[in-house]
């Protein structure tokens, strides 16, 4: 008796171990929580620095742990550019960003280089594709991941040489500023299941 129930019991933790892993391993969609998601910006001057932000309106990414990829898109509206000075931030809108032609800056990662684990603390740099102002640029983000049950977070910077990108530069006589602006993202998001779409 005591060998038939040892023998099931191990019957029993090897299908839970394989269920487990099975069910780590399958793709998981992350759905971002925009009240919680953080987009800085930095555009360094010859006088001052200007420090700003804009709001993501949504995200939906798909990790498969097992491929170690990631798909999706994430979608930030141009128009919630915000660095404080009302007369800066509607010039920022009207002439560089053009926010009536071009509403929406989105992120599409397409793959990792690194390994991002499926739960836990994990480095790995994001290759994708970021557009804004009507153009796509290649883009790799070195980003930290922490996944704790169903809850993610992100966090990343990276460069946006606006100026080459054939943004305008804002730049005057008096005020010369940088022709790159750093961005710096704090994304959270939760688990929605592991069959869930993206868009």
């Amino acid at each position: 008796m005591r060998r038939i129930f040892a023998g099931s019991a191990r019957a029993g933790l090897a299908a839970f171990i394989s269920a487990t892993v099975c069910a780590a391993a399958q793709p998981l969609t992350i759905e971002m929580d925009p009240a919680k998601t953080q987009i800085e910006w930095t555009l360094g001057g010859v006088l001052h620095t200007v420090h700003g932000t804009f709001h993501m309106k949504e995200g939906r990414i798909v990790f498969d742990p097992a491929r170690q990829s990631l798909s999706g898109q994430i979608i930030v509206e141009t128009a919630t550019g915000d660095s404080g000075s009302g007369a800066r931030d509607r010039r920022m809108k009207k002439e560089i960003l053009e926010t009536q032609r071009f509403p929406q800056a989105t992120f599409a990662p397409a793959k990792i280089d690194g390994n991002i684990a499926p739960s836990g603390q994990s480095e790995a740099r994001v290759i994708g594709t970021f557009e804004l102002h009507g153009a796509k640029h290649d883009v790799t983000i070195p980003m930290k991941f922490e996944i704790s049950g169903t809850e993610v977070e992100a966090a990343g910077n990276f460069a946006v040489p606006y100026v080459a990108w054939g943004m305008k530069n804002p730049s005057t006589l008096v005020l010369r500023v940088d022709q790159t602006a750093q961005v710096q993202v704090h994304a959270v998001g939760r688990v929605l299941s592991a069959s869930a779409g993206v868009y």
